[in-house]
C-alpha cells in the first residue's frame, strides 16, 4: 500500500485550484512539498506561485488524455497489476516517440 509521507528533498507539488484551501497547502508544507498552486480570484490574501511550473501541470494532463486513447488503458482489461504497467510504459514509450 502507497503511503503520502514526508519527502526527503523539496518537490513541487503541482495542485489544481480546486485544492487551494489553506488546510491543505499547509499540509504539503508540513510533508516537505513546495505547493505550487494559483489562488482562487476571489481571495482577499493572494500569494506568488511559481507560473512557468504550474503551465507544466498542463503538459501532464495533456498526456493522461492521450493515455486513455489507449483502451486497454482506459478500461482497465488487464487483471493483474504488472501486465497493466507493462502496457502503460508501452503507451508511454509510443507517446514519446510521435
Amino acid at each position: 500500500m502507497l503511503t503520502l509521507g514526508p519527502v526527503s528533498s523539496p518537490t513541487h507539488l503541482l495542485m489544481d485550484r480546486a485544492y487551494e484551501g489553506a488546510q491543505t497547502k499547509q499540509l504539503a508544507l508540513e510533508l516537505g512539498y513546495i505547493p505550487v498552486v494559483p489562488p482562487k480570484t476571489n481571495r482577499l490574501e493572494p500569494w506568488e506561485y511559481d507560473r512557468a511550473m504550474y503551465k507544466k501541470r498542463n503538459e501532464i494532463e495533456r498526456l493522461f488524455r492521450r493515455l486513455k486513447g489507449f483502451r486497454r488503458i482506459f478500461s482497465r482489461l488487464d487483471k493483474l497489476d504488472i501486465i497493466f504497467l507493462s502496457f502503460t510504459h508501452f503507451a508511454l514509450i509510443v507517446e514519446a516517440l510521435r
